[in-house]
């Protein structure tokens, strides 16, 4: 693969205060224990279980870490100027993806959390749906799991109106280019004759 220079030079992302401390857990486990093998499941639970175990302050060295780890690629991102990835820009009369089952029933029961715990951020709010949603039994789940389908098998029905749409759309602008270009060529070739 050929990679232009300034795509070589493209700054390495900054990583999380948990990804730190993943790779000083792995280092000192290698030098602790140089001829026992974990798998990768085996050992990212046991650094898990790990992290949750280690106090706030030992959590705030790696805190630190990112911190300047966040710094440093930010400071590298603003001097690079190499390729950077571009967001495919949606199509406004593209259908839009239906919400899932549990994203229905969090839609439903949020401005009930909300109106409960009107001090809660919508991180905690999603929490605690999320805990709501897991309480749930299949036959509770079942109303939404509906809704979701109903509004899945819409979805499918408006997305295939849309592609059938853009390709018509697409085949007229090819046929529209192609009978501009012999126009063009027409009104090209009767110059020349013309002058001649």
């Amino acid at each position: 693969m050929n990679m232009g220079k300034r795509d070589q030079l493209k700054p390495k992302a900054n990583v999380s205060s948990y990804i730190h401390f993943l790779l000083n857990y792995r280092n000192k486990f290698k030098e602790q224990q140089p001829n026992t093998y974990l798998g990768f499941k085996e050992f990212s639970r046991k650094c898990s279980e790990k992290w949750r175990s280690i106090s706030k302050h030992e959590k705030a060295k790696y805190e630190a870490l990112a911190k300047l780890d966040k710094a440093r690629y930010q400071e590298e991102m603003m001097n690079y100027f190499g390729r950077r990835k571009k967001r495919r820009k949606r199509d406004p009369h593209a259908p839009r993806r239906p919400p899932s089952s549990f994203l229905l029933f969090c839609q439903d029961h949020y401005a009930q959390l909300k109106s409960e715990n009107p001090s809660w951020s919508v991180v905690q709010v999603a929490k605690a749906s999320g805990k709501m949603w897991s309480a749930k039994t299949d036959v509770d789940k079942q109303p939404y799991e509906q809704r979701a389908a109903l509004l899945r098998a819409k979805y499918r029905e408006e997305l295939s109106v849309y592609r059938n749409q853009f390709n018509a759309r697409k085949t007229c602008l090819q046929e529209s280019a192609t009978n501009q270009c012999r126009e063009f060529e027409q009104a090209e070739s009767d110059t020349t004759d013309g002058s001649n």
